[in-house]
């Protein structure tokens, strides 16, 4: 226990770090290339408290549940206390993964938020703005390239979880597997952004 501590305390201090130094390395005044509008320091810290304790954890309690249900893995048994012991670890996993990544990215200006698509874009577009950006990123000259920062970010964080996951899914495989659940996360945190101001204010507009 005192190892996986000392790790997860040093990912978390490497990332928050990195977004420090890079926070005090940029002009208050700096002008954005274009008519792109780059994260700030502040805007970066920001999204890092968010995305550990926003949407991400009701979503982790979904994915607890589910995990519970089916007593997966088999050693934290179908029970409240299974629960918690899921729950720990998923919230542990998305602060790694995201302090990673907003640290890393600080270093060569990857954007790691999501923007909706501009009003009146069609359906299938915002679908396929939501899987593009699962992937890719803004960066700070306004080009969208892969999201190098939230790769790192993800795959260090589910072979970081090795340390502390039960033997029946603490190996290179089960945490490649979980890599790609991470992806999938990320795609269902856009969609989730994409779309839900638009279920909200039409359930708004029937209630009137």
């Amino acid at each position: 226990m005192p190892k996986t501590v000392a790790v997860l305390s040093a990912c978390l201090i490497l990332g928050f770090s990195a977004v420090n130094v890079h926070a005090q390395s940029q002009a208050p005044n700096a002008q954005p290339a274009a008519t792109w509008q780059p994260i700030t320091p502040q805007q970066r810290g920001l999204w890092l408290v968010q995305s550990i304790v926003g949407a991400q954890l009701a979503g982790e309690v979904v994915s607890s549940a589910w995990s519970t249900a089916f007593n997966n893995p088999h050693e934290y048994g179908p029970t409240w206390k299974g629960f918690g012991k899921r729950y720990g670890v998923g919230i542990a996993g998305i602060a790694i993964g995201n302090t990673i990544e907003a640290g890393v990215g600080s270093l060569w200006g990857e954007d790691p938020r999501y923007f909706r698509s501009p009003s009146g874009t069609p359906f299938g577009k915002r679908v396929k703005q939501v899987i593009k950006f699962s992937f890719d990123t803004h960066y700070e000259d306004g080009s969208v390239h892969f999201a190098y920062a939230r790769l790192t970010g993800n795959v260090s964080n589910n072979f970081i979880s090795n340390i502390y996951r039960p033997p029946s899914e603490n190996d290179w495989q089960h945490a490649l597997v979980r890599v790609g659940e991470g992806y999938l996360g990320k795609m269902a945190g856009n969609a989730f952004r994409e779309f839900w101001p638009d279920v909200r204010k039409r359930m708004s507009h029937k209630k009137d």
